[in-house]
C-alpha cells in the first residue's frame, strides 16, 4: 500500500511492474557468472590456511602437481607478484576512477597468515574434480601462533565521530537515565549465488565474468593489480544472485583466477565453496555498543552517548559506522558518538545490508524502548516527543522528513492502541503475545553516473549503463524511466547493463542506484532528442521542412513545432522519414556522495516497524508472527519491487534477531558453522505476515523524480522492534544478538 502525498501521478513510474528479466531467470536463460563456459576453460580451487595466525613454513605441492589433469599449483613466487590496489573511493566523483578493496593485501603477497582460510595456494586443472583433488593434496606446514578471536571487544582508543553540548554533565544531571550495552555476533553473507570468477586473457587484454556489485570498480582494481590500462580490462556481470554487500568490492580469488589464466594461457573458472564464503569474502563483524540516555520526566532527551567497537582484521581497519543515524534521529542538545576497533584474527569485514545504521539503530532503538519503560511512557509517544526541528548533527534542514507520519500510520495499521503495557498480559490462541516497535533511518544520496539512450526507427529504445542489477530490480526501473519519458510501452525498452564496455556507472550499494540513475537517463534522453531535432531541422524529408532547430522541441518521445498547432511526430516515424536507423544521447550526472562541497540539506529516509511475536514457554517456541512497516522514501518508482525489498529486509531482520551467528574456534580461528546446515538463516517458515506501507513525498533535492532507495532501510530497526516485542512478551531483556532460547527460560 502506498499513500501518495504531493506526488503527481505518472503513467508507468509509481505503478507495480513485474521484473522485465523475470522470465529469463525462472527459465534458466539468465546466465550468472559461473554459468558461462569458455573454450579450453580450466578450473581453479584455492588452498586455504588451516591456521588463523602465524607464518607459512613450507608448501609441498609435488604430489598435487603429478595428479591427472593438473596444470599448475600456484603459490607465492610461482607467478609475477600482483600490485596492491591503493584504495581511492574519493575518486568516485570521477566516473572512471573509483578503486576500492576491503582486503588491501594482494593474494600471496607474503608468508604471513592473518585469518583461517586465507589463500596460500591455487590448484588449476582440466576439471573441477581434478582441481579439488589437487588442492586437497597440497601439504602446507606452518609456524602457528595463538589466534585472536575473543568475542569480547575492547578498543584501546576511541575516536569521536559527532559531538555537541556536554553529554556527560547532562547525563549526570538527568532525572531519568538508561546506560546499557548491546552486542551483535558476527554475521556472514550467504547469498544463494556463490562468489565466482571466469578470467580469460587475449593477448594483453583481460575479460572477466564476475559476481560483483560494481563492474567499473572491479575493472579498475584488476587493472591496478596487473599494472595494465583500464581499457584493457572488461568486467561483465549481467545477473547477480544477490550480494547483500559481500560482492561490493573485489576479493582475492578474482585476481588469482586472472593470474592463473595469464600464467597458463587458458580461461580459468574459480567458484568458491560455501565454507570458503565464511573465510575470505568479508562479513558483518562482531560489534559491542554502549548507549547512555538522559531524559526529563516528560520524556525529553537531554543527553545521548553512543560508543561502539567492532572487530576488524589484523591487516585492515574496517569500521562499522554504527553512529551514522544517531546524530540526526532525535532532538537532544547534548550528544557524543565515538568509535573504536578491536583487532582480531579474522578476514577483513565488509559492508552487509545497511552497514552502520542497521547495527547502530539496533542499540539506539533498544535503549529508547528501555527509556520508555523507565518513564512509564508509550514508546511511540516518546519518539514523537523527541522529533528534531533539523539535523542537529549537521546543523542542516532535512530535505524531507515524515517520520512522525510513519509512527502514527504504523500505530494505526498495527492496532497499537490496543497494546497492554503489562509484561506477558496479552494472549491469543494460548500463546503469549509481545508487541514492540522501533524506528528506522537510512541515508539518501546518489553516486555520479552516466547512461546512453538510443531511439530506434522500429519504435524501440535502448538504455545502457555499466551498472548492475543485484536482484533489486534495476533492469525494470531503468526501463520504467525511459518508457515514462518517451511515452512508450515498457515492452519496447531494451536495457543493457553489467558490462564495463557501457557508459560508466557506480557500485550498487548504499541504496543509491535508483536515485543515481534518474539524472543521467533523463539527460541522455534529452541529448538523443536534441540529436533527432538537429537531423530534422531544415531536412526536406522531414515533416518540418524549413524549420530551424530552435523552432522544434522534443518531449514525450515526439518532435513538434515549438509554436503553432503542428502535430507532434513520434521519434520512430521521424527517423524513418529521415532514413535514419537510430539516434542516441549520452547523459552524465554528478553525485552527492562523497560530497564535493558542503551540502545544503540532510537527506535521509525514515520509517517505523511494528512487530508482534508469539511466545510459548512450555515448548520454548518463539516466533515473529506479524510486522507492519511504514516507510518514507520519497517517490516509489516500482511499488512491487520496493515492497519486495522491504519484506526481504524484514526477513533478514528476523535472522539477525533470532538466528544468525558465526562462531570461531578459539584454537584454530576457524568458523565452525561454515555451512547452511549449521549457520541458521531465516527461511519461508520463519517469515511473518507482513504489511508494508509507503508514504510518498517526492524528495527533489536528490533527483527530479524525488526517489530515494529502499534496499536497506527495511533492515534498520527491525531487530530492535523484535527484541522489544520479546521483552514485552517475556519480561526478559536480551541485549546480545541473536537471542538464545535458554535466555528466555529464566
Amino acid at each position: 500500500m502506498s499513500a501518495t502525498a504531493e506526488a503527481p501521478p505518472m503513467r508507468i513510474i509509481g505503478h507495480p511492474q513485474p521484473r522485465i528479466e523475470g522470465r529469463l531467470k525462472v527459465t534458466g536463460a539468465a546466465h550468472y557468472a559461473a554459468d558461462h563456459h569458455l573454450p579450453g576453460m580450466l578450473y581453479a580451487v584455492p588452498v586455504g590456511a588451516t591456521i588463523a595466525k602465524g607464518t607459512i613454513a613450507a608448501i609441498d605441492a609435488r604430489v598435487a602437481e603429478q595428479m591427472p589433469g593438473v596444470r599448475a599449483v600456484l603459490r607465492r613466487g610461482s607467478f609475477p607478484a600482483l600490485a596492491a590496489a591503493k584504495p581511492d573511493f574519493a575518486s568516485v566523483a570521477d566516473l572512471e576512477g573509483t578503486v576500492y578493496v576491503d582486503e588491501r593485501r594482494p593474494p600471496f603477497d607474503d608468508d604471513t597468515v592473518r585469518y583461517y582460510g586465507q589463500y596460500v595456494a591455487l590448484a588449476v586443472a582440466d576439471t573441477l574434480e581434478q582441481a579439488k583433488a589437487a588442492a586437497d593434496a597440497v601439504r602446507v606446514t606452518y609456524r602457528a601462533e595463538a589466534p585472536e578471536v575473543d568475542p569480547a571487544l575492547t578498543a584501546g582508543e576511541m575516536t569521536v565521530k559527532s559531538e555537541r553540548g556536554d553529554p556527560d554533565a547532562a547525563f549526570a544531571a538527568a532525572p531519568v537515565t538508561v546506560d546499557q550495552r548491546y552486542g551483535m555476533a558476527t554475521e556472514t553473507h550467504n547469498p544463494i549465488e556463490l562468489h565466482a570468477t571466469i578470467a580469460a586473457w587475449e593477448g594483453d587484454s583481460l575479460t572477466v565474468h564476475e559476481a560483483t556489485q560494481g563492474v567499473v570498480n572491479h575493472r579498475n582494481v584488476l587493472a591496478a593489480m596487473f599494472g595494465i590500462p583500464r581499457e584493457k580490462v572488461q568486467v561483465i556481470s549481467r545477473y547477480l544472485g544477490s550480494g547483500f554487500g559481500g560482492k561490493l568490492f573485489p576479493w582475492t580469488h578474482s585476481p588469482l583466477a586472472a593470474a592463473a589464466s595469464r600464467q597458463l594461457g587458458r580461461p580459468v573458472k574459480l567458484v568458491l565453496s560455501r565454507p570458503m564464503m565464511f573465510h575470505a569474502v568479508g562479513q558483518r563483524p562482531a560489534i559491542t555498543q554502549r548507549i547512555r540516555l538522559g531524559a526529563e520526566r516528560d520524556g525529553r532527551l537531554t543527553s545521548l552517548r553512543h560508543d561502539y567497537v567492532n572487530a576488524t582484521s589484523l591487516l585492515d581497519d574496517y569500521e562499522e559506522n554504527c553512529g551514522e543515524a544517531t546524530p540526526h534521529m532525535y532532538a537532544t542538545p547534548n550528544l557524543r558518538v565515538a568509535s573504536g576497533l578491536a583487532k582480531r584474527s579474522i578476514g577483513t569485514p565488509t559492508s552487509m545490508r545497511g552497514p552502520g545504521a542497521v547495527p547502530g539503530l539496533y542499540a539506539l532503538e533498544s535503549a529508547m524502548d528501555e527509556l520508555a519503560i523507565a518513564l512509564d511512557m508509550d514508546p511511540v509517544a516518546l519518539r514523537l516527543k523527541n522529533e528534531p526541528p533539523l539535523d542537529q548533527g549537521l546543523g542542516l534542514p532535512f530535505s524531507s522528513r515524515h517520520f512522525q507520519e510513519c509512527l502514527t500510520l504504523g500505530a494505526e495499521r498495527f492496532g497499537w492502541a490496543r497494546r497492554d503495557r503489562r509484561i506477558g498480559s496479552m494472549a491469543r490462541d494460548g500463546l503469549t503475545l509481545g508487541w514492540g516497535m522501533a524506528a528506522c533511518s537510512w541515508l539518501a544520496e546518489r553516486f555520479p553516473c552516466s547512461a546512453r539512450v538510443e531511439l530506434r526507427a522500429d519504435g524501440t529504445a535502448r538504455v545502457a549503463a555499466a551498472v548492475q542489477d543485484i536482484g533489486t530490480g534495476t533492469y525494470t526501473i531503468m526501463a520504467q524511466m525511459v518508457a515514462e519519458a518517451l511515452a512508450i510501452p515498457l515492452s519496447r525498452v531494451e536495457v543493457a547493463l553489467g558490462d564495463t564496455s557501457l557508459p560508466a556507472g557506480p557500485v550498487s550499494g548504499g541504496s543509491m542506484m535508483s536515485a543515481s540513475l534518474v539524472a543521467p537517463i533523463q539527460a541522455a534522453i534529452t541529448r538523443a532528442g536534441e540529436a533527432l531535432v538537429a537531423l530534422a531541422a531544415g531536412n526536406p524529408a522531414a515533416p518540418f521542412a524549413g524549420a530551424k532547430a530552435g523552432a522544434l522541441r522534443f518531449a514525450e518521445g515526439r518532435v513538434a513545432a515549438a509554436e503553432g498547432n503542428r502535430q507532434a511526430v513520434p521519434f520512430d516515424q521521424l527517423l524513418r522519414a529521415l532514413g535514419q536507423e537510430a539516434v542516441s544521447g549520452l547523459g552524465r550526472a554528478e553525485g552527492t556522495f562523497p560530497p564535493k562541497e558542503k551540502p545544503t540539506h540532510s537527506k535521509h529516509s525514515f520509517g517505523a516497524h511494528f512487530v508482534e511475536v508469539t511466545w510459548q514457554p512450555e515448548l520454548a517456541r518463539l516466533r515473529v508472527s506479524r510486522v507492519v512497516s511504514v516507510i518514507d522514501a520519497g517517490r516509489i518508482l516500482n511499488p512491487l519491487a520496493a515492497r519486495n525489498q522491504i519484506e526481504g529486509s524484514i526477513v533478514m531482520g528476523v535472522g539477525m534477531a533470532l538466528f544468525e551467528e558465526t562462531d570461531y574456534d578459539p584454537r584454530s580461528g576457524a568458523p565452525v558453522n561454515a555451512s547452511l546446515a549449521d549457520y541458521v538463516v531465516a527461511t519461508n517458515a520463519d517469515a511473518p505476515a507482513m504489511e508494508v506501507h509507503f508514504i510518498e513525498y517526492p524528495d527533489t533535492h536528490l533527483n527530479a523524480l524525488g526517489a530515494r532507495g529502499v534496499g536497506e532501510i527495511g533492515l534498520a530497526g527491525t531487530a530492535a522492534a523484535i527484541m522489544n516485542a520479546v521483552y514485552h512478551a517475556t519480561g526478559i531483556r536480551v541485549r546480545d544478538l541473536p537471542v538464545k532460547l535458554e535466555q528466555l527460560l529464566g
